[in-house]
């Protein structure tokens, strides 16, 4: 189909949608409000069709002008300074309905679970971790999401083992969900005392939240351990079977959960994270399927995959994924240069779907 008459069903259906709502002749409630989400998710591509179709047509008028021998020449020169600017404005234009009409990831309006955990070297990888629990604590409050901790094991020293938070606010999952993979950090320890430059790891994972309709799991398939729950909590937390362990026997995921005193929160917020991993792993397994032939440029989020590097002796942090590096490591640590990373990645993720898409005919 040609992208011309792609551009018109489009706009017949969204004409046909606003009748259809208009006359509210359905008698199921279920059916209206199903059409009228359709026509809301519809109406940015259609009114960005719409001004593109607009400035097609003044460009039409404008060139049959300047053919019109009775038109006089400082009409014609005007005329003419439009057509440059339309013809400077079309491409912009049509790239914008192109990337509308892209394929939505149905996950981009979700929350998320954010798993963070120390991988290679030591202290230093768990100092790591806890410095990304923070930039990304930080950057949640700059967008104004809700960031709530569900985990967090110390080292004692001001690291972090490993921690989970759940992350609340619009369209988390869409900023987030290429910063899952391997972090790597190179900085001098402050416990080295030779001045040698270390290299140490930790694994993000970007879970989108999975409602209790989006996964189905059988109370039979799970092994549930109550234990009393170790570090820091108060003598209460010390002394009673408050923590919580999940383990799904099917998919041998195991999720624990000590944070709360209570271990009926314990165990909601244990199961809320089982549901985020065995989401994940469907939808990976789906994907999988579906673009077995092909890889994303951004890569595919897996944590196996080294996805940057933060340089602390050369104020830089690399993208591996899209060759980038800003020069604003305090920034980015701080979350308040993180959008620029990752604008990036999702005009990168957008350039690649585009290439993907099947060519149009004019």
């Amino acid at each position: 189909m040609s992208f011309t008459r792609k551009l018109d069903r489009l706009l017949e259906h969204f004409d046909s949608l606003r009748d259809t709502l208009a006359t509210h002749t359905m008698s199921d409630p279920g059916d209206f409000a199903k059409l009228s989400k359709e026509y809301s998710d519809m109406t940015d591509v259609a009114e960005a069709i719409l001004a593109f179709r607009t400035k097609q047509k003044e460009l039409v008028e404008l060139e049959a002008l300047i053919k019109d021998s009775s038109i006089d020449a400082d009409m014609k020169d005007m005329a003419q300074e439009e057509i440059y600017a339309l013809k400077n404005a079309m491409p912009d234009l049509e790239q914008k309905v192109k990337l509308l009409l892209l394929p939505k990831d149905e996950n981009d309006d979700r929350n998320v679970i954010l798993e963070i955990r120390a991988g290679t070297g030591g202290e230093e990888a768990g100092l790591f971790a806890a410095n990304l629990f923070r930039m990304y604590q930080r950057y949640a409050a700059i967008k104004g999401w809700k960031f709530e901790v569900l985990d967090a094991a110390d080292t004692g020293i001001g690291g972090m083992k490993e921690g989970s938070a759940s992350i609340t606010g619009k369209g988390v999952y869409a900023r987030l969900k290429f910063e899952s993979g391997v972090h790597r950090v190179q900085r001098v320890p402050e416990t080295e005392s030779s001045g040698r430059i270390h290299t140490s790891a930790a694994t993000v994972a970007v879970l989108p939240e999975a409602e209790e309709v989006d996964v189905q799991i059988d109370e039979k398939d799970l092994v549930i351990d109550v234990y009393r729950a170790s570090g820091a909590g108060g003598q209460h937390v010390n002394t009673t079977d408050s923590a919580v362990r999940i383990t799904h026997v099917p998919s041998g995921v195991v999720v624990c959960q000590q944070d709360e005193r209570s271990q009926h929160k314990n165990k909601a917020k244990a199961m809320k994270i089982l549901r985020a991993k065995l989401y994940e792993e469907e939808r990976r397994r789906i994907d999988s399927e579906r673009s077995a032939d092909r890889k994303c440029q951004v890569g595919s989020g897996d944590r196996s995959e080294r996805i940057r590097t933060y340089n602390y002796p050369q104020g830089r942090v690399s993208d591996h994924r899209i060759n980038l590096t800003l020069y604003k490591i305090a920034q980015i640590m701080e979350g308040e240069a993180l959008d620029e990373m990752i604008d990036a990645l999702i005009t990168e993720d957008q350039a690649a779907k585009l290439s993907a898409e099947e060519g149009y005919d004019a």
